[in-house]
């Protein structure tokens, strides 16, 4: 009993732990599934195939390709604009602050069947309503995304210190040569910490792209539509290789901060 109190928030911990990881235990564990029913969701037989050939299906494929387009376009784009307003609203004072945080929050606080159906309503006014597609799914998730990397930068400005950029103008830097050398690098981990949230966001949103895709499709809506007729065991495969690259990307970023504090 002494030893259950005295790891009983560990063991807690590991148990919370294990229940998170079940789904995606079982993502992997059906990626080498061969189903004798593509209607019943449960592993028959081991195999190789899926991961042989995951684009059995093209048009899953297709998804995506066109998932990860659009992903890095708005990661692209939300993370240059907003780093530029997380730097604006923390170096500086002008009228209005206050409102922009104010309005910076509200994408991140409003459903998602509300932010889909506003911005549908947007294009429509706009006349856009009959050329839906990859544009107007681009545009909706640099939106979305956009709160994110104002959010993730900011809090890294705010907790740094700008002893080390005063040092650097004290010996003489130049303003430019101050942010590429001092600022950008004490930065980076924020900036890029924002921009893997926004593309984790943009390849998984659902909701949003479904009311702005007009005939486009996008992989969490080709994961929907045949969910209805059986789904593929090649979307296990694609799950499985996006944690993968998470896990590596994770793994990556840690060994490296270790090396610099080394």
């Amino acid at each position: 009993m002494r030893w259950l109190r005295e790891h009983l928030v560990l063991i807690l911990g590991l148990l919370v732990l294990a229940y998170t990881f079940i789904p995606i235990a079982v993502v992997v564990l059906m990626s080498f599934n061969d189903p004798a029913s593509r209607v019943v969701y449960r592993f028959d037989a081991f195999t190789l195939d899926n991961w042989l050939n995951p684009c059995a299906d093209p048009s899953m494929c297709e998804a995506v390709v066109r998932s990860i387009e659009i992903g890095l376009l708005a990661t692209l784009v939300s993370t240059i604009l907003g780093t530029l307003a997380a730097f604006a609203l923390v170096r500086h004072q002008f009228a209005g602050r206050s409102t922009t945080n104010l309005v910076i929050f509200l994408p991140m606080a409003v459903p998602e069947i509300v932010l889909g159906s506003s911005l549908l309503a947007l294009f429509v006014a706009a006349g856009y309503g009959g050329q839906l597609g990859f544009l107007t799914i681009l545009i909706a998730h640099i939106m979305f995304c956009l709160s994110f990397v104002v959010v993730t930068v900011r809090a890294r400005l705010a907790g740094m210190s700008d002893n080390l950029e005063q040092a650097a103008m004290d010996l003489y830097a130049t303003p430019s040569q101050t942010f590429w050398r001092v600022t950008f690098p004490l930065v980076f981990p924020g900036i890029l910490g924002a921009a893997l949230l926004s593309f984790s966001l943009s390849f998984d949103d659902f909701i949003i792209t479904n009311l702005n895709a007009g005939t486009t499709t996008t992989f969490p809506m080709y994961v929907w539509g045949v969910a209805q007729r059986g789904v593929p065991m090649q979307v296990n495969v694609i799950g499985t290789l996006m944690f993968a690259i998470s896990i590596v990307i994770v793994l990556g970023a840690e060994l490296r901060a270790r090396r610099q504090r080394v």
